[in-house]
């Protein structure tokens, strides 16, 4: 097995990766930094390894500035360093809290990284940030005071989607659908003495009904529009309004609106000049008369209870809908007025879908994702959040001048909770800031970051952006408005995006117990059939875990190692030069050029699963099947003549093959070359030699026929041999096709044909 360790120390050691800005052009990737949350799992091994396919195609065409980050600024950090040392952060002061997670995070990194270096991926690892690190924080803290003195940032107390178990605001971008059982109650309101029935699924709010609507169409409540509605069991009225948004179809017609079941009674208070009544706790809880303190669930279930024994349920049945959960925990959010800060969006969604258009996506349809989440979009980007461990946003208030003052760009990074500021105004101490930026705010600006470490000698726009589909509503989106709000440029030319990994059929996931740890296959099966296996989806697509692909990728490995040590046991001492070719090496080689175009363009396309399946059906099938036997007799008894012309094409032929398949299987390849190849060669490693150009010989326009009629004749003297019972070396009489004439005495030798 390829010693996969000591090439890792041989990359390190020769400096293989680091950047080179010396050369006339340079490959720039801008990758969302995995996040330092536990161990590398198969999704990231799956994805990064697609990515670096192209990058290590790109290192042998041109330069590559490829730095690598983590991305620690975020509730999964805070949850492993509360994980980790049995704390909880909101226990803690802010400032022991921080220095808590930066000394943990000092901890576990390098074992972290060391799993991205051990499945081969070619980052410039001396390169490195990390998104919560004194740099990233100036970078980002920079942005805020920018785009506020551009007009870009407000401040608001207004409704944000928020979290009860994280206890912060939250973006739209962070919300995920999850399906969930509940009952659907029809509850009886009343008006004029009559009931009125309501059906809703969050009984619970009752207390913080503010209007019912009905709509205008609908004529059975015609007549009660600008009339009052007593709510159940808390006996107060509100009143009844016309409103479209009231669904005749749906269950009674008649909507109840509360303080804030969710983003349409958000829409509707502030529509119909409403006044909320907030009967929601920040974590969750009521404040409710005779329901303090319980959460939602509990508080629905008695609520319901009370109704029952009043006798104010009309009907109930059980219903499944979708709700929306806050992605880091599952929770199911709320709506409560908080004051936050905001970066506007709403009103460039046509920019914002014109600067996504000038992207070139890989695949295509992937852009209709980012399309549809832009036109989809319902609030200003909010980027405030009420947690400990974060980047502060560099702010202070006068209450009394109702001012708000920004830090210096000398002081950053800075903690306005460290530092006492004066209103420049009246004099008086200004009241510091106390929330953070979103995780986001900051992983936005990952192009400024990677850039700042070389000066920004590159660049913006990058060359490219790989990532997950999953992250578009995010990472891709927010860096395009970070890029256009600051460089009124696109951040990246292209855009690549990878699919998700599932394990017979189903999505991997802790709760199943079905997940795979990608640090146990490299153990089993190495590295290079970890990412042959991921080479086998095309970009966007899913792949499905499957031992037997890991099984192939190893038996190619082998066989490479095989092939090649056959190659250089006759090639011993050999040193290549052009000869003169005899027909057959002239016809293997222009099959080499073929491959040579052919695995070009799909690179070039990202279509790096064409390049896998080119390179090992024609390693296979052509190199060890059919070309290796045809020259055998050659290279043993061979005229000096005949094996200088197949050694030459021996050389050259295994050489093209490990450069093409070299991106995807890097370490049996530098392996191989090491071994064979760096005497002769002048560049110290495959990885940074140039990618193969096509040989100067001589081609004809059926060559690609002819050399699949010698395979097919092949197959026919060996089926012919089978069926009689003789081994492969055994002599057989047959006949040579007349096109095959220029290649008789090969295949005489090759079949011991009399």
């Amino acid at each position: 097995m390829v010693d996969e360790k000591k090439i890792i120390s041989f990359w390190e050691k020769e400096g293989i990766y680091k950047t080179n800005l010396e050369k006339k052009k340079i490959f720039s990737v801008d990758t969302p930094p995995p996040t330092v949350s536990g161990a590398m799992h198969i999704g990231h091994a799956f994805s990064y390894a697609q990515q670096d396919f192209i990058v290590r195609f790109w290192r042998m065409k041109e330069g590559v500035f490829y730095p690598f980050g983590t991305d620690d600024n975020g509730l999964p950090t805070e949850r492993l360093v509360e994980k980790l040392n049995n704390v909880k952060g909101k226990e803690m002061s802010r400032s022991e809290f921080i220095k808590l997670c930066l000394k943990t995070l000092k901890k576990i990194t390098p074992s972290f990284i060391l799993a991205w270096k051990n499945l081969g991926i070619s980052a410039d690892y001396d390169l490195f940030y990390s998104t919560i690190d004194k740099n990233s924080q100036k970078i980002s803290q920079t942005s805020f005071i920018d785009l506020f003195r551009a007009g870009e940032i407000y401040q608001k107390d207004f409704p944000t989607i928020w979290c009860p178990e994280c206890q912060t605001a939250i973006a739209q971008a962070e919300l995920e659908d999850k399906e969930s059982s509940t009952l659907f109650s029809t509850l009886k309101f009343s008006c004029d003495g009559e009931d009125l029935l309501i059906a809703t699924t969050r009984p619970e709010l009752l207390g913080a009904c503010v209007a019912v609507f009905v709509n205008p169409k609908d004529k059975r409540y015609s007549n009660l529009i600008g009339k009052k509605a007593k709510v159940p069991l808390f006996g107060f009225e509100v009143p009844i309004l016309a409103d479209e948004s009231a669904d005749i179809e749906k269950g009674t017609g008649v909507l109840m609106v509360c303080s804030y079941g969710d983003r349409f009674d958000v829409d509707a208070i502030n529509r119909h000049h409403l006044k909320p009544k907030i009967i929601l706790n920040y974590d969750g809880s009521l404040n409710l008369k005779g329901y303090e303190g319980l959460n939602v669930r509990e508080a629905r279930k008695k609520i319901l209870k009370d109704l029952e024994n009043a006798g104010l349920i009309k009907e109930q049945k059980q219903i499944s809908h979708i709700v929306n959960v806050h992605d880091k925990c599952g929770t199911e959010i709320e709506f409560l007025p908080t004051q936050q800060w905001f970066i506007k969006i709403l009103d460039k969604k046509k920019k914002l879908i014109s600067q996504g258009k000038k992207i070139k996506w890989y695949p295509k349809f992937m852009f209709k994702r980012y399309e549809n989440w832009v036109n989809g979009l319902e609030w200003d980007w909010s980027i405030s959040r009420d947690r400990h461990f974060g980047i502060p946003i560099p702010a202070w208030y006068c209450k009394e001048c109702d001012k708000v003052i920004l830090a210096n760009k000398k002081e950053l990074p800075i903690d306005p909770l460290q530092v006492k500021k004066k209103c420049p105004k009246c004099g008086k101490i200004a009241e510091p800031e106390q929330k953070v930026l979103d995780t986001w705010a900051t992983s936005s600006m990952t192009p400024q970051i990677a850039l700042s470490l070389i000066g920004r000698e590159v660049k913006i726009p990058f060359s490219l952006r790989p990532q997950g589909h999953d992250i578009i509503r995010t990472w891709a989106f927010y860096t395009i408005v970070k890029s256009y709000l600051h460089e009124k440029k696109i951040p990246w030319k292209n855009i690549m995006i990878s699919g998700n990994v599932s394990l017979k059929g189903e999505k991997m996931s802790k709760s199943k117990g079905n997940v795979v740890n990608p640090e146990d296959v490299l153990e089993k099966y190495g590295a290079d059939a970890l990412r042959f296996w991921a080479a086998g989806s095309k970009l966007g697509g899913d792949l499905d875990y499957q031992e037997k692909d890991l099984m192939t990728g190893k038996k190619f490995v082998k066989k490479l190692e095989n092939a090649s040590r056959f190659v250089f046991i006759n090639l011993k001492g050999y040193s290549p030069k052009k000869t003169e070719l005899l027909e057959t090496d002239r016809l293997f080689l222009s099959q080499i050029n073929d491959l040579i175009e052919s695995c070009t363009k799909n690179f070039e396309d990202y279509e790096y699963s064409k390049v896998k399946a080119e390179v090992e059906n024609f390693f296979w099938k052509k190199f060890c099947d059919n070309y290796l036997e045809l020259i055998k007799f050659r290279v043993y008894n061979g005229s000096r003549q005949e094996k200088e012309s197949v050694f030459y094409t021996l050389y050259n032929s295994l050489l093209i093959i490990l450069k093409l398949i070299a991106p995807i299987m890097p370490f049996v390849t530098e392996e191989i070359y090491q071994v064979y190849y760096r005497r002769n060669e002048k560049e110290k490693s495959i990885h940074i030699s140039a990618w193969p150009e096509k040989l100067k010989i001589c081609k004809n326009k059926n060559d690609k026929k002819i050399f699949e009629k010698i395979m097919k004749f092949n197959s026919e003297v060996w089926k012919k041999k089978k069926e009689a019972g003789k081994s492969l070396r055994a002599e057989i009489k047959i006949k040579i096709p007349k096109e095959l004439e220029d290649y008789k005495k090969d295949l005489i030798a090759m079949h011991n044909i009399v």
